[in-house]
């Protein structure tokens, strides 16, 4: 198994019951678009897991949504008694079909203005986002279960300066603005350090990051108003951040 940081040793080894913890409000970095005129639902594997309880949720809402299900198998898919069959839901089993399913063909027959959602392999999710990016689809979401491979910046040095808490704080080469926040005391919101989970976001007032996490869409990175602190740094040689 891969080295962890030491959550689940700290709660065996060192909470009892009765022990009072410290938690934060859930975080959501997969929120269904509330005025969404139809959306489109698309799973791979274990990712039907939020796919099919959005899916649900919608249709308790009585709000127009279709599902998209695919996995190697009808054996190893999840929920196939729940959803198979129903109303506005297709699925594609690799095995049966003979071939992977026609993501392309299936995005551009949908409408455009809808909003379109995807959880699956690593391997789906950016086949999913390089169609939709060729298509010119403009709602677009994702969720991955794990970081993709990058790595914290490692560029030269640059100054983040903190506009509530008025620190300078060097970010040396090789080391993340996390890891230099911390060292510098200041109490940063973090958990996955990958660029993944969205705990440590944090808002961008000046400055133009390097934006290396999964969370952030296409235009939000554009935007430059918000960055994922333990992956990513600056462009430049200043950061101004609202800490």
């Amino acid at each position: 198994a891969p080295p962890s940081r030491g959550g689940s040793r700290y709660v065996h080894d060192t909470l009892r019951v009765g022990a009072t913890l410290t938690i934060s409000a859930p975080r959501n970095n997969f929120p269904l678009e509330p005025g969404a005129a139809h959306s489109v639902l698309i799973a791979g594997g274990i990712g039907i897991t939020p796919i099919s309880c959005m899916f649900g949720q919608l249709r308790g809402q009585g709000k127009s949504a279709e599902l998209f299900y695919c996995a190697r198998s009808r054996a190893e898919a999840a929920f196939t008694a729940q959803l198979l069959g129903e109303q506005n839901v297709t699925s594609h089993f690799d095995d049966e079909a003979g071939t992977p399913p026609d993501l392309k063909g299936f995005l551009a027959s949908r409408p455009r203005d809808a909003h379109f959602y995807c959880c699956g392999p690593t391997p789906m999710l950016n086949a999913f986002e390089a169609i939709c990016e060729e298509l010119g689809l403009p709602h677009v979401h994702i969720e991955r279960f794990a970081a993709e491979k990058v790595e914290a910046v490692q560029g030269g040095s640059y100054v983040a300066e903190l506009a509530r808490s008025k620190q300078s704080i060097t970010v040396p080469a090789g080391k993340s603005l996390l890891d230099a926040l911390l060292d510098a005391g200041i109490n940063v919101d973090h958990s996955c350090r990958e660029g993944v989970c969205g705990a440590c976001e944090t808002k961008v007032i000046e400055g133009q990051p390097d934006h290396r996490d999964g969370v952030l869409s296409k235009s939000e990175r554009a935007a430059g108003k918000t960055m994922m602190v333990c992956v990513s740094g600056c462009k430049g040689q200043r950061l101004l951040l609202d800490i």
